[in-house]
């Protein structure tokens, strides 16, 4: 009997890995073009070592499993938009299920996690969003913390971070940026960590949102629905309606029945290869950025001393798409973030009033990032 192939890839940042392994190879090649960009993903040889992702296209039925869970005192919580069902046994091992997704886990605490599904692409996804936490773990056991922020770098790896809640103008700082020769770092969120006098900072991979008037404005509509309309796919948590939009060249922002703007989403490789970005894997902070973004508004430098608060800060605690289910990420406590907040307050602030013009906002930012 022909013993199956199976496919792996090593993931890493910093010192940390995890590899995920798997019989079907698309599983893996999907983990390498996910980390590729950002953090190393490389193809290592057996015997597999470290943390280990094992992603496999079979397994228990789903359903049975999701049953056998429910029979038990167990919790539910909504994990990458989709119902998950999970308790713990006397041996503190994990098991979750997500009946929609068909998807099956299996973690033992301090050994590998196990994920069985019937549909490749849903297998695929959720190897990367796991070994993503795993490494997400480690970061964090060794000092890392999690900001909301998007950041840029510039030839010499010195790093502007935006903050701000959503819509306030992080995306549009990073993209202008990027476009103008900085390279992207991080779209949504990065890790830091004081280091001596100064703070590292690494890139959270991850789909990167871009709303369809963001994409307009840079004049990168039009490529984008090309590609569409040739039949080239976009991330699969993108949701239909902004696909259609694309195919029939509508630039109106769509928003579903809670108000939130549907965006197209970007695998990172694809910032590359359609938007026409460079990606960097590591910079060193040297700025910070505070944006608001007004309909009539003239871009200006504000006379604000504006602050990192709570809400900048990620915790597994706070954890809104990727909840802590298996217990991988330990709790960061405030004294930490207030040492990040410490150091990072010793760089250049700057409050920033932006506007719709694409071209003045890329001026003013030019000027106070020189």
């Amino acid at each position: 009997m022909t013993t199956p192939e199976q496919y792996a890839t090593r993931i890493q940042t910093d010192i940390h890995d995890v590899t995920v392994t798997s019989y079907s190879e698309s599983v893996t090649a999907w983990s390498r073009r996910y980390f590729g960009p950002w953090w190393n993903a490389t193809t290592p040889k057996p015997p597999y070592t470290g943390s280990l992702v094992e992603a496999d296209v079979d397994g228990p039925d789903t359903a049975s499993v999701a049953q056998d869970i429910v029979e038990y005192q167990h919790q539910d919580t909504v994990y990458a938009n989709s119902l998950m069902v999970y308790r713990r046994t006397p041996g503190r091992v994990v098991l979750a299920a997500q009946p929609a997704d068909q998807l099956a886990y299996r973690y033992v605490p301090g050994g590998g996690l196990r994920i069985s599904g019937a549909e490749e692409t849903m297998v695929a996804l959720a190897a990367a969003r796991l070994a993503r936490e795993m490494v997400r773990g480690q970061l964090l056991a060794a000092g890392w913390t999690i900001l909301h922020a998007s950041a840029v770098t510039d030839s010499t790896g010195q790093a502007v971070l935006t903050f701000g809640p959503k819509g306030a103008g992080k995306t549009t700082c990073a993209l202008l940026l990027a476009r103008k020769g900085w390279k992207l770092l991080a779209n949504d969120r990065v890790f830091v960590r004081p280091d001596g006098d100064g703070v590292r900072v690494l890139p959270w991979p991850s789909a990167a949102a871009i709303g369809l008037g963001l994409l307009d404005a840079l004049d990168l509509y039009e490529p984008v629905a090309a590609r569409v309309k040739d039949g080239e796919e976009l991330h699969p948590t993108q949701d239909p309606l902004v696909t259609d939009a694309l195919r029939t060249s509508s630039r109106t922002p769509i928003r579903n029945k809670a108000g939130k703007e549907l965006k197209p989403q970007f695998f990172p490789d694809q910032l590359a290869d359609w938007l026409g970005l460079s990606l960097a894997t590591e910079g060193r902070a040297a700025r910070l950025l505070f944006p608001t973004v007004g309909a009539d508004t003239a871009p200006a430098v504000l006379d604000v001393d504006q602050r990192l608060g709570d809400d900048d800060f990620f915790t597994a605690e706070t954890e809104d798409r990727y909840p802590d289910v298996f217990g991988l990420a330990p709790s960061t406590g405030t004294a930490a973030h207030e040492h990040v907040a410490d150091v990072l307050h010793r760089l250049p602030r700057h409050t920033l009033q932006l506007g719709h013009d694409a071209a003045a906002n890329t001026a003013l930012l030019a000027t106070v990032t020189a």
